[in-house]
């Protein structure tokens, strides 16, 4: 039972260790360095999609795959960005117990997944958009 205990804290701290940032999104659109609005974009992850005017922002929450935006403005190329989650995607905790007597020892050992949602996203995203 003491050995539980102090185990349970390891265990609630690798729980409580999840996304970094507020799932929200800042989405811009640029041209040779300088900043324009008025640029329609659609934003896509896995498990949803939104459209934005830039500049704007977005309530994306939880990462959930790789972020798609495709901006588009006349008398622009449409343009895409892809953008991976950044954070833990995962890790794996393992725990050992070991017994014996004298000098022969015997070991059990097994792994507990945990996962922490999949990372998030950056907070402002910039897509460089060229001239016709």
């Amino acid at each position: 039972m003491r050995y539980i205990s102090l185990l349970l804290p390891l265990v609630l701290a690798a729980c409580a260790s999840g996304n970094w940032g507020n799932g929200r999104v800042a989405i811009a659109t640029a041209s040779n360095g300088h900043e324009f609005g008025g640029a329609t974009c659609a934003v896509m992850n896995n498990a949803a999609s939104w459209n934005v005017t830039t500049p704007g922002t977005l309530a994306i929450g939880r990462a959930a795959g790789e972020l798609r935006v495709v901006c588009n403005k006349p008398g622009y190329r449409t343009s895409e960005l892809r953008l991976p989650p950044h954070g833990q995607s995962g890790s794996s905790m393992g725990v050992g117990l070991g017994g014996g007597s004298g000098g022969i020892g015997l070991g059990l050992g097994f792994s507990l997944p945990i996962s922490s949602g999949g990372g998030s996203y950056p907070p402002r995203i910039v897509v460089n958009m060229y001239p016709l």
